[in-house]
């Protein structure tokens, strides 16, 4: 068992999800995306720029339009296309 590890609610989202936020990443592709945190909802073209992991959640690092760059947990996000 190990004691190190922090309890979370994340819920690992798909490989294909996982996939078409790496490949948008790769060819810097924007994407329509709609998260929620807490009690709003987003709904925005952003510009992903990196994953990163962190105590055993996943968050996608993006731009948003006006420019400032913002982490979403990935099972936060409810739908993506990419552009």
């Amino acid at each position: 068992m190990n004691s190190n590890r922090i309890e979370t609610d994340y819920k690992p989202i798909s490989c294909a999800s996982y996939d078409e936020f790496e490949i948008a990443i790769m060819h810097h592709r924007p994407m329509h995306l709609t998260w929620q945190d807490g009690n709003v909802i987003y709904d925005q073209v952003v510009t992903p720029l990196n994953l990163r992991t962190a105590n055993g959640e996943e968050f996608l690092i993006l731009r948003r339009a006006d420019g400032a760059t913002q982490e979403v947990r990935l099972d936060l996000i409810r739908r993506a296309q990419t552009l």
